[in-house]
């Protein structure tokens, strides 16, 4: 029966580095998704961007179009009011609205014809940028596909650890596994044997003399010099109730 902390610590161990494997499994597709989803993000803003200027484009296309008819019609409209008029002051008054008219009609259909060339291209601009957002919009959903096939996969084997690794800890005070921890965040394998007098994570040497502590005070945390990870001896016993 297990009692010493460092016993636990082990068992621990073991079970997050079986952990660590599910994770590799994974490769480098947690990578790969979050640069889809953000060059999808990037192509999809450009996307709206687009569309916010075509639409910006039809507008002023649908109101100049508006604008020409009323032009037009004003023309004809003064045209007509010029064979009724009394006087010369009447008829320079007139002829100046129509030139203004004519002016306007001219202005604005040079604008219309040029908004239209933009509006050709901002429809192949806007195609363009459509396939390329759903082209990285398919890749990001393969990709997500890929990785919800391995979750599901290793789901039971999961939970196996969740329940093992609560098991373990409830065994352990907070300390301890705050030291363990801190380790960890540097060295995966945060607790390794000694073997043949050596550090089995970063093979050092370890002095006979220590090695005779780590395997007398059992109840003590011994790291190694050199990397800092925690040391356990080679024969130390872990119940197979906390291994999986």
């Amino acid at each position: 029966m297990m009692k010493y902390p460092l016993q636990f610590l082990v068992a621990l161990s073991l079970v997050d580095r079986r952990q660590d494997d599910l994770e590799d499994e994974f490769g480098d597709l947690p990578e790969k998704i979050q640069k889809a989803k953000e060059k999808y993000q990037e192509l999809d803003s450009y996307v709206k961007e687009t569309q916010k200027v075509f639409e910006e484009v039809r507008n002023f296309i649908v109101k100049s179009k508006k604008a020409l008819e009323e032009l037009k019609a004003r023309e004809e409209k003064l045209s007509k009011q010029q064979f009724l008029v009394r006087n010369n002051k009447e008829f320079d008054a007139i002829t100046r609205e129509i030139e203004f008219a004519r002016s306007e009609y001219n202005r604005i259909s040079q604008e219309l014809q040029q908004t239209n060339i933009k509006e050709e291209n901002l429809v192949n601009v806007l195609e363009q940028q459509k396939k390329e957002a759903e082209d990285v919009l398919k890749e990001l959903q393969e990709l997500e596909h890929d990785y919800e096939l391995i979750a599901t996969n290793q789901n039971e084997e999961l939970n196996e650890i969740r329940a093992a690794r609560e098991k373990i800890i409830e065994k352990l005070d907070k300390h301890t596994l705050e030291i363990y921890q801190r380790i960890r965040n540097t060295h995966k394998d945060a607790i390794v044997k000694v073997k043949k007098n050596s550090c089995t994570g970063c093979f050092s040497h370890i002095p006979p003399q220590r090695i005779v502590e780590i395997r007398n005070n059992l109840d003590r945390l011994y790291t190694c010099e050199n990397c800092g990870r925690i040391l356990y001896p080679e024969d130390l016993e872990i119940d197979s109730e906390y291994i999986l």
